[in-house]
């Protein structure tokens, strides 16, 4: 693996090849594992979200009608463009609360980080992060599944987007004359359609010295993923959060996720 040509990318042009290269592995655990229970929490969420397949008749209260607006679209891929993936996983992220406080939710946020001697670029679809003295720091990131539009797998680039958010936090650190931080463990989501995975993606120090000078990692960086474990996981790509089964335990898994933000 040390012997791998090694080159200057963008998070968007990231692959197995870049994950290989810099020994970076990606494992799927069980939801014990990932969240340290079994047990996923209970919802709060309103039961016209909870208990309805489509958008109910009646009045309704302007967050359900939302949710549905948001659901319907993001499960419409058109032909040739991206999807509407963006907007739906950034109106869950809120509804979850992922805003508390001084957290503020972002779509398209750019950032970089070293490469081969080079600073490449990194674009987040969507975004959280957290306002304080030292400025604002990257807390989750998620990567919409765009293999509608090309064969990029959006694994490899969410790692990329983690690696560039651990440089990007590390910098405004030093900007405000405090000292780097030698790790971080982001939270990361990919998505298709209304369906997301969940991840929890280490970074160090080391891995952003060997990204920079073309090193291969002594140390493997273990990614942990977690796929919602919905009855039929086959079908969740296609099914999301339409089925009443899949979104409810896929939002206990937003619920459960928004502890790794801490």
């Amino acid at each position: 693996m040390a012997n791998l040509v090694r080159s200057a990318k963008s998070g968007s042009s990231w692959g197995m090849n870049e994950l290989i290269a810099f020994n970076i592995e990606v494992i799927d655990v069980n939801a014990q594992t990932f969240f340290g229970n079994a047990i996923l929490p209970q919802l709060t969420l309103s039961p016209v979200i909870l208990d309805n397949l489509e958008e109910p008749a009646g009045p309704l209260h302007k967050a359900d009608m939302d949710f549905f607006a948001y659901m319907e679209d993001a499960m419409i891929i058109p032909p040739g463009e991206e999807s509407l993936v963006d907007d739906f996983a950034a109106f869950v992220l809120k509804m979850m609360h992922y805003d508390e406080g001084r957290r503020v939710i972002h779509l398209r946020k750019e950032m970089g980080f070293e490469m081969c001697g080079q600073r490449v670029d990194a674009k987040t679809d969507v975004c959280v992060m957290e306002r304080s003295g030292t400025g604002a720091k990257y807390l989750l990131l998620v990567q919409e599944d765009k293999r509608h539009l090309s064969r990029d797998d959006p694994e490899p680039q969410l790692i990329a987007e983690a690696i560039a958010a651990f440089y990007e936090n590390n910098r405004a650190r030093k900007a405000a004359g405090l000292p780097k931080l030698p790790s971080r463990t982001f939270a990361g989501i990919t998505m298709i359609g209304t369906a997301p995975t969940f991840y929890k993606i280490p970074v160090t120090d080391e891995v952003l010295i060997s990204l920079a000078t073309s090193q291969y990692p002594t140390q493997v960086t273990t990614v942990t993923k977690l796929v919602p474990p919905v009855p039929f996981p086959e079908r969740l790509a296609n099914d999301g959060m339409k089925s009443l089964v899949n979104r409810r335990i896929i939002l206990q898994c937003f619920e459960a996720f928004r502890q790794f933000l801490n």
